[in-house]
């Protein structure tokens, strides 16, 4: 077969297998998970969408609701390697990205530098309570997250892939806190909510975890395969009007436009951008073919528009005075734009 030979059909057949078995996985992934961690079946739903799209997710929940073990068990389950970061205030970019040192050649008697690489270079990075240091130091791993690569003392360290950082923040303690910037809370695709667990699974996670209990999970995915199926999100077709709905989804968050709803002129200040669109056409993607689907509807970019536009709708002092939030807001939205027929 030459190089000009059209593969389409053999493209087509391969992607539908592909889809196939990554619907396979899933199963399979979810009841590995399920050995370890009880409930949070939407937030472990949303945490595999946003790796299947390439991208970040910020989680927003109070302690003890087993954020770390959640992300340290699915690194095992897809076998890739992971690194929690603790975020302080006294935490410095060389903590996170890596440092140069000075040793010795024993071979010339010189000495020299060698780059010791931090704990950014892993494939899942957990950067807890990112909100507790300073900005400086979120900045050394938001660049990470942008460019997948660090650079010190004019050299540039490429990033394994897959990469995907996860970061938590607590809701409840703000005192002594660095706040996220709207532009720094734009490069995480997804904000996640974890709630608490209902009674039964309450009942169910202290009968499991007050016993001696060993867990032997199975590896379900390798590095290369998620590569390969992050590939796959980006082939999976959608319509042209699925396209315009996420749009239009999007733009009436802006106060600005002239055809914005009266509640979002009066309550927001600030709507989505751009990158919020990608994000609810990548995750709609994500969605079908975790559910062995072959292209997303309408429903997917529903079910995406809470955790893609919950951190990047800026409210007005009269939501304050209000009582709204993003939340409610985005509900609004989906009810005043209409679907395309």
């Amino acid at each position: 077969m030459t190089p000009e030979t059209p593969k389409t059909p053999q493209k087509g057949k391969s992607d539908i297998l592909a889809v196939e078995n990554l619907k396979l996985a899933h199963d399979k992934i979810r009841a590995e998970i399920g050995k370890v961690i009880v409930g949070q079946d939407k937030v472990i739903e949303q945490l595999l969408i946003s790796l299947l799209s390439s991208g970040h997710s910020l989680l927003v929940g109070v302690p003890g609701l087993a954020k770390t073990l959640m992300i340290s068990t699915l690194a095992r389950v897809l076998n890739l390697e992971f690194n929690r970061i603790q975020f302080t205030p006294d935490l410095m970019p060389s903590d996170i990205t890596g440092t140069e040192i000075i040793e010795d050649d024993h071979s010339t008697g010189k000495r020299g530098f060698r780059f010791v690489r931090g704990p950014v270079f892993a494939n899942i990075i957990l950067a807890d309570e990112i909100n507790r240091t300073p900005p400086k130091t979120q900045a050394a791993l938001l660049q990470a997250m942008q460019e997948h690569e660090v650079t010190t003392a004019g050299e540039t360290y490429p990033l394994d892939e897959p990469f995907f950082v996860l970061a938590t923040q607590n809701p409840i303690e703000q005192e002594g806190t660095y706040p996220l910037p709207e532009a720094q809370l734009d490069r995480f695709m997804f904000n996640i909510i974890v709630d608490y667990p209902s009674v039964d699974e309450e009942e169910e996670i202290v009968k499991t975890t007050t016993t001696i209990a060993v867990h032997e999970l199975n590896q379900i995915l390798t590095a290369e395969d998620i590569i390969g199926f992050q590939n796959l999100v980006r082939r999976v077709p959608v319509s042209d009007h699925l396209v315009r709905y996420a749009v239009r989804l999007v733009r009436a968050t802006r106060p600005n436009e002239s055809d914005a709803p009266d509640f979002i002129k009066k309550w927001v200040n600030w709507g989505a951008g751009p990158r919020a669109s990608q994000y609810l056409i990548l995750a709609a993607k994500a969605k079908a073919i975790l559910e062995g689907r072959p292209t997303p509807g309408p429903d997917d970019i529903k079910f995406a528009a809470y955790p893609v536009l919950r951190h990047r709708i800026v409210t007005s002092f009269n939501a304050e005075a209000d009582g709204v939030d993003s939340i409610e807001i985005i509900r609004r939205v989906l009810g005043a734009v209409e679907e395309e027929d």
